[in-house]
C-alpha cells in the first residue's frame, strides 16, 4: 500500500524532495513547513510518526528525535499536483513544532513594516543541547 501511494508522489519535480506541510489535527493551524523525500514519506507511513529530509544535513529527519517534539500522523493529504503533501499531527513533547521553541514555525507577523514575534516561546531550544537545530549550508565566498 505504502509503495502504490508512494508511486503517486511526483518527487522528481523538484529534485527528489517535495514540500510538506504540517498541520495540527485537532485545530487546523499551520505548524511548519518541511521536505520529504520518498524514504522519509515511506517511513511516515508506516511507522505513523512524521519523518521528513533535512536538505541542510542531505539526510532523514525524525521529526522529535533529538528533542521529543515528535510528531503522530493522523492525516496525509496530497495536492492536485501531486507534489505537495499536507500531514495532519498530534504535536508531541514540549509542543513545539519550530526548533526555535514556538508552538508554529510561523510566530512572526508583519505588522507595520516590520516584523514582530507574536506569539510566546514555549521552550528554550539551548535545553535539547548545541547541535539542535537549523545546520546552516555552507555559502559561497563574498568579496
Amino acid at each position: 500500500m505504502a509503495d502504490q501511494t508512494a508511486a503517486a508522489i511526483d518527487f522528481e519535480k523538484n529534485g527528489g524532495v517535495i514540500p510538506v506541510i504540517a498541520q495540527e489535527h485537532a485545530s487546523g493551524r499551520v505548524l511548519m513547513l518541511a521536505y520529504m523525500n520518498r524514504e522519509a514519506f515511506l517511513e511516515t507511513v508506516a511507522t505513523g510518526k512524521a519523518c521528513y529530509f533535512s536538505r541542510s544535513r542531505n539526510q532523514l529527519w525524525r521529526k522529535g528525535e533529538e528533542s521529543g517534539n515528535f510528531q503522530i500522523v493522523r492525516e496525509i493529504r496530497i495536492d492536485c499536483d501531486n507534489d505537495t503533501l499536507l500531514l495532519m499531527v498530534e504535536q508531541g513533547g514540549d509542543g513545539a513544532a519550530c526548533h526555535k521553541g514556538y508552538a508554529s514555525c510561523f510566530h512572526t507577523e508583519a505588522t507595520a513594516g516590520e516584523w514582530k514575534v507574536v506569539e510566546p516561546r514555549l521552550v528554550d531550544p539551548s535545553k535539547y543541547g548545541a547541535g539542535y537545530g537549523h545546520h546552516e549550508k555552507p555559502r559561497g565566498k563574498t568579496n
